[in-house]
């Protein structure tokens, strides 16, 4: 067998290889320069940038009337204006069919002018459609002959479609197997004028032609037609006539003629001569030929037959090619037959065939290396034919005798020679193996076809095979056998073991762009770590390897594992709503301050979310810690109490109810407590209850009292009612449901707004009082079912406030009194009846209600509330919400006078006023107040004074700030951030003065408590920007260190591990000298003076180790260096952690490429130095045998064959890599990694042998 240093001929290079898709078919040149393309039309700009041509859809506009005594709709109707016409209800409807756009006007003589715009084809039909709805039908007949309605259909009714829009008729033509030549129209008049005038053209056209269907027998056709069809195409010529014959494989005994009359009549009676006279004279031999010669009797596309038709003027008829006849006839005057039979059977005999038998497998190397030996005998034997039919040991030769003979002796020479030297092995592996035998991108199957020289098929994962083929000379596949079994006995002895790991921590082990998985790879590289895909909610990685291996990973991953469940403890902490933002605190300082104290991750819910839980994560005693630091906050901020009560252990499941809902009730109404009950399957009694003091005690006592009904009872019932009951059933502040509570005892429990079922009332309590509640809920809901009506007056002035907003007042009076719908008369109707229906107890609390809304309606005043209309739009506030507010808390109207002025803006001769002075205008001129400026609210008389109050309130001033002008980029912010959140929260407008002023003054206006925490805001803002001018002041102390150039790398460390460090420890900025810098020697260090201290005193610890180190320089042999370095590094990185020293190899523009620095202290220096040597004393060892081995080989055969043929010959057209050959390995881990895997990107590649260029 080969060793290590020798080049293994390899069967592969005999075997037959199609060339590849990528010679066959190049790709295509870079796109062409256009910028020298003719600077003309639209496809090139002025800048010379290839310009596409705009592709405009075509639209188009037409114009038509319809008289008043065609009008469908000619009523003159008493409709409104703005009611809809029935004609303009179709026009939308045709509209939206169509996409077009219609307009219609009426003239004085009362016709229709209707103009249609829109894309072509849409506007015709929508014409169509038009004059067919809107215009008075009159129908018409025609009568055309028969055989020409086929020509006004057209080809699939085309040209009838096209000739129905064009005219906006309907057109109805009879079908073929009716007996009426009759064709009705049906439209408009002038429609039908129009396509009446068409038919008629039609068939006055067809008239003129004429067409004739010859009664020709089929055996007769190939001497009408001729040589070639030679005779018809000459008579299609001369007479522009059309004859058409059937095909061979149609058996039709006609031959058709259409075209003018005259040219039909001379081609019938040319052609019916030609039949009438071979029909006399002709006779029929029959002679039979093997079914396999009847292709070369017929020739390419029958060109044997008309050769023999044109020399003999015989017809021969052939079987056809699916019948098993082999009977050929020829048919013809008797003295030519004689001369068509010799041209027959010389045509039958010019072709033999002949096969040489060859094992199916051997057929590739027959055809040789790029098809050269096949292609060698087709061009010495040009004429023959050489077929290798699949999976038959066989090759089939066909050609003329002659060369037949020889081909075939050829042929026989080239596989005795192949069956004396080859033979090929069958071995059966699993085929769960097959991709750990091709190995990572087909090394293992290189490596062993390289070192036996034999071809190795592998089954496809399709095949479902387990059997795999080598092929190759006796010995190489006695070896390559070998080595395939014990790779599949070693495999069997591997293992495979899942490992349960939380899905949340796949990313973290995976790790960024997976560099933690590929130090656990490169750890275990024998194992194959695999990970559940992304989408599957799986937990189990799954581990396949050597059985060692494979649990030592194992073990590996699970105290990973048990480390990151210890890291990522995750709590629940439930906090009110109200106090998250202050849990984070002004700029999140409270809880960025837990987190760095714990060492947590804190999650709060967004603001949108109705969630009041705060998830905490990381080790378990920090969460605890962080949990007690934010409920702490919490009972700081609020009278937060906090007890427990013992309750069985057995009750809890009874007391929480049903998906939670009866717990859920008491949270809720005693003002969202939290209770909290011991967790499932634990036997603790104690329960947990945390909110304000007083909801605590109400819910403390809820819970006892229904613990004490469960265990006297415990007896459940549920009501349905539907939900607009329940507000009724409820009453005002809870006063019907409480009667019944204290009349029977029981606990009557409605359902939240969070509950799917909105109809369920549950009663829990004894029986007794149970039955005694659901008796009565059920009598309250029986009442409420009694549908009654009733009637009230309200004065008509008012309900214009009972139905506007959208009968925003009537709809909550329904909701409020069980669903009740209350009927005010409509505009325009003089009444003041109300109509109420509804439940009869809910309908006497809606009159109620409306009584008391009309009571307060009457007693309402008007109050006019006088501020000057440049304040009025920060009056409203943004969105109006200021004056929605007003109007909620007072229940009074507010309306504002229209056209406002902008905030800020003057009135005409209006001058700008300082908060509290007078301009000093007469009192009477202040008294004459400007209707513009009166805002008028109404209301009852003490809601109106309040309102007032609270509206002059809300007038802004301005007060000035003093701000140094270098802090106000920081108040202002990223992008104007800063100053927009604090108007925000404030409601106030801040004027920044613009650059160039120079200015310290900000101001700000607002109503005035607005305007005053904003002004203390700011001053907390210029202290805190005071403190960081401070602390930038003391950061930027700067140092300077003079270090020698050749210890800066050292200093930074590998990939700037060691100066990153030093950085993080001292807080500092370490600058190094740039290439360009003229001292190269002095490092730069920034940040406070005693960190910057500390920094260089950490620095000059490393300078002195450095200089107390030694340097040597060896020589090294160059073919050695990449040897020590290793893959990706590895080898010298060993070296320089197991001796603790620095090596320098030569760079490529160094004058000694053998030189090797080696740095570090004297006794690793020593040590590294003589490893070295060792490495490159058996390295040359190595290399010297190698080279002796080789000299005393013998050359290859393959090496003496290339010699004497002078390189194979060019390819024939075949390809192979072609994109639709190249199926994904599926199996494969580097073109489809686990999840998370990173892989570099190769090239994809099909499996086979390797190909030697």
């Amino acid at each position: 067998m080969a060793t290590n240093s020798e080049v293994v001929h390899s069967v592969e290079d005999e075997a037959y290889e199609p060339q590849t898709y990528n010679d066959a078919f190049p790709a295509l040149e870079a796109a062409r320069d256009v910028s020298n393309v003719q600077q003309q039309g639209a496809w090139q700009s002025q800048t010379g940038a290839w310009k596409h041509p705009t592709v405009r859809s075509i639209k188009c506009t037409q114009v038509f009337s319809v008289p008043l005594e065609e009008r469908r709709f000619k009523e003159m109707d008493d409709r409104l204006f703005g009611d809809e016409t029935e004609q303009t209800k179709i026009c939308k409807d045709i509209m939206s069919k169509t996409g077009v756009s219609i307009e219609i006007s009426m003239a004085k003589d009362q016709s229709l002018t209707v103009v249609v715009h829109g894309k072509g084809d849409a506007v015709m039909k929508a014409r169509r459609e038009v004059m067919t709805r809107l215009q008075t039908q009159a129908n018409t007949i025609v009568s055309i002959p028969k055989e020409h309605h086929r020509y006004i259909l057209g080809k699939s009714g085309k040209k009838l479609q096209e000739l129905e829009l064009s005219t906006a008729t309907k057109i109805n033509i009879p079908r073929p197997d009716e007996n009426s030549d009759s064709i009705k129209i049906v439209g408009p008049k002038e429609g039908i004028d129009k396509a009446k005038h068409e038919i008629q053209l039609i068939s006055a056209e067809q008239a003129k032609l004429g067409f004739e269907r010859l009664p020709i027998l089929k055996i007769f056709h190939p001497f009408v037609c001729g040589p070639n069809n030679q005779i018809i195409k000459t008579l299609m010529e001369e007479t522009n006539a059309k004859i058409n014959v059937p095909p061979p494989s149609v058996m039709k005994d006609e031959i058709v003629v259409s075209g003018e009359k005259e040219g039909v009549i001379k081609c019938k009676d040319t052609l019916m001569n030609i039949y009438e006279e071979k029909k006399k004279k002709c006779q029929t031999v029959s002679v039979e030929v093997r079914k396999s010669q009847h292709k070369y009797i017929i020739g390419p596309r029958a060109a044997g037959l008309h050769e023999i038709l044109g020399a003999t003027g015989v017809s021969v008829e052939v079987p056809p090619s699916d019948s098993t006849s082999e009977t050929i006839t020829l048919r013809g005057e008797q003295e030519k037959l004689g001369p068509a039979l010799t041209m027959v059977y010389s045509k039958a005999n010019s072709v033999v065939f002949n096969d040489v038998v060859a094992p199916a497998w051997l057929h590739r190397y027959v055809i040789g290396r790029k098809g050269a030996n096949i292609k060698k005998i087709s061009e010495d034997y040009s004429k023959v034919h050489i077929e290798f039919v699949e999976n038959q040991d066989k090759i089939t030769i066909e050609g003329p005798p002659e060369e037949v003979d020889e081909a075939v002796k050829a042929l026989q020479k080239y596989v005795d020679d192949l069956k004396s030297r080859m033979t090929f092995a069958e071995i059966t592996v699993d085929q769960k193996f097959h991709k750990h035998i091709i190995g990572k991108s087909g090394s293992n199957i290189t490596k062993i076809k390289n070192s036996t020289g034999v071809s190795i098929q592998i089954p496809s994962d399709d095949e479902k095979s387990n059997v795999i083929r080598i092929e190759g000379n006796p010995e190489g596949v006695e070896e390559a056998k070998k080595q395939l079994h014990e790779m599949s006995t070693r495999m069997e002895n591997e293992k495979s073991r899942d490992i349960t790991i939380e899905q949340r921590f796949h990313k973290t082990i995976i790790g960024a762009k997976g560099e933690n998985i590929k130090e656990i790879r490169d750890k275990f590289n024998q194992v194959q770590i695999t990970f559940p895909e992304a989408g599957k909610k799986s937990a189990v990685v799954t581990l396949r390897g050597p059985k060692n291996d494979v649990d030592r990973s194992y073990k590996y991953l699970q105290h990973y594992h048990t480390e990151l469940l210890e890291s990522n403890y995750q709590a629940e902490v439930h906090i009110f709503k109200g106090f998250h933002k202050n849990i984070i605190g002004k700029g999140g300082a409270n809880i960025r301050k837990i987190r760095d104290e714990t060492d947590t991750k804190i999650d709060l819910p967004s603001e949108n979310s109705d969630s009041d839980v705060i998830l905490i994560t990381g080790k378990r005693e920090n969460v605890e810690n962080a949990k007690s630091q934010i409920e702490v906050i919490q009972k700081e901020l609020a009278n937060i109490k906090e007890v427990t009560v013992e309750i069985p252990s057995n009750l809890h499941n009874s007391i929480i109810g049903a998906k939670g809902r009866l717990i859920r009730a008491i949270m809720e109404e005693c003002g969202g407590v939290i209770i909290r009950f011991p967790p499932e399957g634990t036997s603790s009694d104690k329960v947990m209850i945390r909110g304000p003091k007083e909801d605590v005690e109400n819910a403390k006592k809820q819970l006892m009292e229904m613990a004490s009904e469960k265990k006297l009872s415990g007896f459940t019932a549920e009501v349905q009612a539907k939900a607009q009951y329940h507000k009724f059933l409820i009453g005002r502040g809870g006063a019907n449901i409480r009667k019944v509570r204290e009349s029977t005892g029981a606990r009557i429990i409605f359902p939240t707004s969070s509950d799917k079922d909105q109809e369920t009332i549950s009663i829990i309590g004894t029986k007794e009082s149970v039955e005694m509640a659901q008796k009565e809920l059920e009598g309250l809901i029986k009442n409420l079912d009694n549908i009654a009506e009733s009637e009230m007056n309200v004065d008509p002035k008012h309900h214009r406030h009972f139905v506007s907003r959208r009968g925003e007042v009537l709809r909550q009076i329904g909701e409020e009194y069980g669903g009740v719908t209350v009927s005010f008369p409509r505009s325009g109707v003089k009444s003041d009846k109300v109509v109420i229906k509804g439940p009869k107890e809910c309908i006497e609390g809606a009159k109620k209600k409306i009584q008391e809304i009309v009571n307060d309606l009457d007693s309402q005043i008007t109050v006019d509330c006088v501020i000057p209309q440049k304040y009025h739009r920060t009056v409203m506030g943004s969105g109006g919400q200021n004056v929605k507010n007003v109007c909620s808390k007072f229940n009074v109207g507010i309306k504002f006078p229209d056209k406002p002025i902008a905030n800020g803006g003057m009135a005409e001769n209006e001058e700008n006023i300082p908060n509290g002075e007078s301009n000093g205008t007469d009192e009477s001129d202040t008294e004459k107040n400007h209707k513009n400026d009166v805002i008028v609210l109404t209301g009852t008389p003490e809601n109106c004074k309040a309102a007032e109050q609270e509206l002059q309130a809300l007038v802004p001033i301005t007060e000035e700030v003093s701000v140094p002008y270098d802090y106000h980029r920081f108040i202002i912010g990223q992008k104007g951030r800063d100053v927009r959140k604090m108007m925000q929260d404030f409601d106030v407008n801040i004027s920044i003065p613009p650059a160039e002023e120079n200015s310290n003054t900000i101001r700000i206006t607002g109503p005035p408590a607005n305007v005053e925490q904003a002004i203390e805001s700011m001053k907390e803002r210029v202290v805190q920007l005071d403190k960081e001018k401070e602390d930038r002041d003391l950061r930027s102390f700067e140092l300077t260190i003079d270090v020698n150039p050749e210890h800066h790398p050292k200093i930074i460390g590998r990939r700037g591990m060691v100066i990153s460090r030093i950085r993080q420890d001292h807080g500092v900025n370490i600058q190094f000298p740039d290439r360009g810098d003229a001292d190269q020697r002095l490092i730069k260090i920034v940040g406070y003076e005693k960190s910057a201290n500390a920094a260089k005193d950490d620095i000059m610890k490393i300078v002195d180790e450095l200089e107390s180190m030694v340097t040597e320089t060896i020589k090294l042999d160059r073919r050695i260096h990449p040897r020590i370095i290793g893959a990706k590094g590895r080898g010298i990185r060993k070296i320089t952690e197991d001796y603790k020293v620095d090596l320098r190899f030569p760079r490529p523009e160094d004058s000694d490429p053998d030189q090797v620095t080696i740095s570090g202290p004297e006794e690793g220096v020593a040590d590294c130095k003589d490893h070295l040597l060792n490495i490159e004393e058996e390295f040359l060892q190595d290399a010297l045998d190698q080279e002796y081995l080789k000299d005393l080989q013998k050359p290859s055969r393959h090496d003496n064959k290339n010699q004497n043929r002078g390189g194979p010959p060019q390819p024939g057209f075949m390809v192979k890599d072609a994109p639709w050959d190249k199926a994904p390995d599926t199996a494969s881990t580097d073109e489809f990694p686990s999840f998370g895997a990173v892989n570099a990107p190769k090239a994809a590649q099909v499996w086979g042998p390797m190909r030697k260029r």
